[in-house]
């Protein structure tokens, strides 16, 4: 894909405040110090705090202390490098790819709630298939919140990608079901799918999504090929929260994580992993069309650890 691709000058800009965590008071900490069950228990303290999660965080503390009790660690310095090695472990193997179908249309279905930054990510990946030179269709599925198939028409329309939308308040299905006969008519070669991020009930929103995803496999052998989950990387736990809502209603094939922006704790790149096993693939680093890049875990974890500059 046409994507701005991930680095450590990147990672380490949209990980400012991890970095000020673990990169800088973290590391001044564990400095000339012994590795004794307080420090332990301060490290502990700081993976909290960079939101990698309660599981995650002991899993990691009770191989650090193992370790220490057998002798393999005693400095605070030796933490350091065991840390990056223990998260960087729970995510190898990740593939961070994007499925394409074999023949006609590849169908990306696009979920989370609303202002997660949804309708914008949806904008990046499409300008990236088109700087590919893949021919991109947006459907508007989204059809109960005010303004969203306006917002996605005006991504549209600077892209200079079509939008299938229908009327306030229509079946979403009926939607992606004209969007996909129009993707199919026009030899389009990515339909990126938006879909509603809230309802009245949650059983509601679960109706809906099996209904358009159901519409999508009967019209499109295989089907969608992507379901993307989008999640604010600055909501720390509440995007747990959200993954897991979601992992009940659509089977997640990736994480597109918006607004990594500085604030941002990464730390939970890890949490969904470990509790959900949902890869990241995509990271938001901004607002323009070209902010998105590819995810990769070796610089992600390098750049949580970077000194401050």
């Amino acid at each position: 894909m046409g994507l701005l691709r991930g680095t450590l000058g990147i990672f380490k800009r949209g990980l400012g405040q991890t970095r000020r965590l673990l990169g800088g008071e973290l590391i001044n900490r564990l400095r000339g110090r012994v590795l004794d069950e307080a420090l332990i228990e301060e490290i502990h303290d700081h993976l909290l705090r960079s939101d990698v999660g309660v599981r995650t965080a002991e899993g990691i503390i009770n191989e650090l202390s193992h370790g220490v009790a057998k002798g393999a660690m005693s400095k605070g310095e030796d933490a350091i490098d065991f840390l990056k090695s223990q998260m960087t472990s729970r995510l190898e193997g990740v593939d961070t790819s994007v499925t394409m179908a074999a023949d006609g249309p590849t169908v990306i279905l696009v979920a989370g709630v609303n202002g997660v930054g949804k309708t914008t990510s949806i904008a990046k990946l499409a300008a990236a298939f088109t700087d590919e030179g893949r021919k991109v269709l947006l459907a508007a599925g989204d059809t109960f919140r005010a303004g969203a198939a306006e917002q996605l028409e005006t991504w549209g329309s600077r892209l200079g990608i079509d939008v299938v939308r229908g009327d306030a308040g229509a079946d979403p299905a009926s939607v992606v079901y004209d969007a996909v006969d129009a993707a199919k008519a026009r030899d389009i070669d990515v339909l990126i799918v938006d879909t509603a991020g809230r309802m009245h009930t949650e059983q509601g929103l679960m109706r809906q999504l099996g209904k358009i995803h159901g519409v999508l496999n009967n019209k499109i052998d295989g089907a969608p090929h992507e379901v993307l989950l989008v999640l604010d990387a600055t909501q720390g736990q509440n995007a747990l929260v959200q993954a897991r809502q979601f992992k009940d209603v659509i089977d997640a094939t990736g994480i597109v994580l918006s607004k990594l922006d500085g604030t941002a704790r990464g730390g939970i790149v890890l949490a969904i992993r470990d509790e959900l096993g949902i890869p990241v693939k995509f990271v938001g680093l901004g607002e323009r069309p070209e902010d998105l890049a590819a995810f990769e875990p070796d610089l992600f974890i390098d750049a949580m650890f970077a000194t401050e500059d």
